[in-house]
């Protein structure tokens, strides 16, 4: 058989292996892609509160020569950072195994093609797919082949190259790379995520099967504002899998307005019928209104009444000092108070302060 009719049939089912399992499970992001740099839209599954050892599945699919072996499987990572690799030998014992390679953190099935060199001509191996990851490691099945008189096929990984993020706002990024495909079929993808864990995937695509180093881009959307992420390119063709240098990009702020907060202070400036009621107020990333409610009752179950309403302006999560000057007070009485804080997000109370006014 010609050897680049193979080498296209083989990638052909790899990437459709990989896109039909992605469609039906709903991990597969939605876009369109434009031009060279590509941009994607990228809707992929978010990961999950807790991660497992990895999901294996070691494919049948095989195509032997007389020194080599195409292999493929599929590999979950799970959550984790996950490496995968092969145990083969011409027993079922196995006993040789290829270098790992890392294929992610994400919660896709990613394909994890391998190309085993340096077999005996017309002898039987039996191979299987293993992953593992910080919460275990997983085997595959054990499956066999032959090899043949066939001439062996020579080839290379792509090579990759992990470029800045470009055109980050409070929610999307672009994110950048390069990919050589070496002449072989070859797919791409971004992993990112608000650690180095990543956990995050984008759809794959196709970078062809070309012999020059094409610039290409996927647009992420759905991040969070004022938020470091971590991020790099991935790429595979039947000759292995390859990662890209982890680069770093922080999304502009503010970030999104939460309830403020409202912690009550000791009050100053105490006399007959007066007191300076103190406190400080993080607004939280929103304009804040704030105010002093007070009591002669320590629990504040029976409120006499409360300050005017204030407002803490900027938008920024710095406390801010405030201050209001409580007038019309008895002498000789303690009263307790405590400061409240509200914006778009909520209300809340801050901690019940005392103190009692001068005798006259």
């Amino acid at each position: 058989m010609n050897n680049n009719l193979i080498i296209g049939i083989l990638a052909a089912i790899i990437i459709i292996i990989g896109g039909v399992w992605l469609m039906s499970t709903g991990y597969l992001g939605s876009g369109t892609a434009t031009s060279t740099p590509q941009t994607v839209v990228d809707t992929s599954v978010q990961p999950q509160p807790t991660t497992i050892a990895p999901r294996v599945t070691t494919d049948t699919l095989i195509i032997a020569f007389n020194s080599a072996a195409f292999l493929t499987g599929k590999v979950v990572p799970n959550g984790a950072q996950t490496s995968y690799w092969y145990e083969y030998g011409t027993t079922a014992s196995l006993g040789t195994r290829t270098s790992a390679q890392n294929i992610g953190s994400g919660y896709v099935s990613i394909s994890a093609p391998v190309y085993l060199s340096g077999l005996a001509a017309n002898t039987n191996y039996s191979f299987r797919l293993v992953a593992e990851n910080n919460s275990g490691r997983t085997n595959g099945e054990i499956l066999s082949f032959a090899t043949n008189n066939n001439p062996s096929i020579i080839g290379n990984a792509p090579t990759i190259h992990s470029d800045t993020a470009t055109l980050v706002t409070r929610t999307t990024a672009n994110l950048n790379g390069r990919i050589n495909p070496n002449n072989s079929e070859t797919s791409y993808w971004f992993e990112y995520g608000d650690s180095t864990n990543l956990g995050n995937t984008t759809a794959f695509q196709s970078a062809g099967a070309g012999s020059v180093s094409l610039n290409k881009s996927v647009q992420v959307s759905g991040l969070a504002p004022a938020t470091k992420f971590y991020f790099r390119m991935n790429a595979q063709n039947q000759f292995g899998t390859v990662n890209g240098t982890t680069l770093v990009f922080t999304t502009a702020g503010p970030a999104p307005a939460e309830t403020p907060s409202a912690t009550t202070v000791a009050a100053t400036n105490i006399a007959t019928s007066s007191a300076m009621l103190n406190g400080t107020v993080n607004p939280n990333g929103d304009s804040t209104s704030y105010w002093f409610e007070y009591s002669r009752d320590s629990a504040m179950s029976n409120i006499l009444g409360s300050t005017i309403h204030n407002v803490v302006t900027n938008s920024d999560t710095t406390p801010v000092n405030v201050s209001i000057a409580l007038t019309g007070l008895t002498d000789n009485t303690t009263y307790s108070y405590r400061l409240v804080a509200m914006n778009a997000s909520g209300t809340v109370r801050g901690n019940i302060v005392s103190f009692k006014t001068k005798r006259q």
